[in-house]
């Protein structure tokens, strides 16, 4: 019973780390057109920064590592399918569900 407390401690404990840890997330954000169907997708938020972009496929597999500075990321290379899009600018993240048609 005691190994039970200790591992629901841990859980606790590393899971409050990671939620304490993480960024913030980017103030107006807006992608568009999800699902995607002319390979291009729209990435706007209030600061316009340069913005660091990286897709994964639904296996957690990295398949595209890309910086935009402007708003629009070219999705030609990129199979039909769903995958998640996490996007960096500055010290804050914003991550999302994209879906390529």
């Amino acid at each position: 019973m005691k190994h039970f407390y200790l591992l629901i401690f841990f859980l606790f404990f590393s899971f409050s780390y990671a939620q304490s840890s993480s960024s913030e997330e980017i103030s107006g954000f807006k992608l568009y057109p999800n699902p995607v169907t002319n390979n291009k997708v729209f990435i706007t938020t209030s600061e316009n920064a340069p913005k660091k972009i990286l897709i994964f496929d639904v296996f957690g597999t990295q398949i595209v590592k890309t910086t935009i500075l402007g708003k629009q990321l070219n999705l030609s290379n990129i199979d039909a399918g769903v995958y998640v899009l996490r996007v960096f600018e500055k010290n804050k993240v914003a991550t999302r569900k994209l879906i390529v048609k």
